[in-house]
């Protein structure tokens, strides 16, 4: 059994923090679970360019506010808490918090994430080559 509290992450290895995010990853490839788990904050009044070619997401929000575009067809998706969306084309996004707070959200991936991934110059997170979607 696996049991880990959020407080015990932060500021660890497995506290990725950058200029509009940060994810505290819960789970992770080396868990053996088959997808890893996530606690995201998308800081207040930002917005982040993302294309898992390589992953499945699903993210649900548990507070804030904020939006979701789809790259290229300019669709977009209100998120408040209790708003699930999976993205299972690969979509490439925009991904925005409201000015007014921060947005969490709780999210997992297919493959899972080894822990240290940021998005490169396009969103993407590379694939570790030990992991395959499942």
């Amino acid at each position: 059994m696996i049991v880990r509290r959020l407080q015990d992450i932060l500021h660890t290895e497995r506290d990725i923090v950058t200029d509009t995010w940060a994810s505290r990853r819960l789970l992770l490839s080396e868990d053996g679970m088959g997808f890893s788990m996530h606690e995201t904050t998308i800081f207040a009044g930002t917005q982040t360019h993302i294309w898992y070619k390589n992953h499945f997401e699903a993210v649900y929000c548990v507070e804030g506010s904020g939006e979701v575009e789809l790259i290229p067809s300019g669709e977009v998706f209100r998120i408040e808490p209790g708003t699930m969306y999976a993205l299972n084309k690969n979509d490439q996004h925009w991904l925005r918090a409201d000015a007014g707070g921060d947005m969490r959200v709780v999210c997992s991936f297919n493959p899972p994430l080894v822990g240290t991934e940021v998005h490169d110059a396009d969103g993407v997170y590379a694939v570790a080559a030990d992991t395959v979607a499942r």
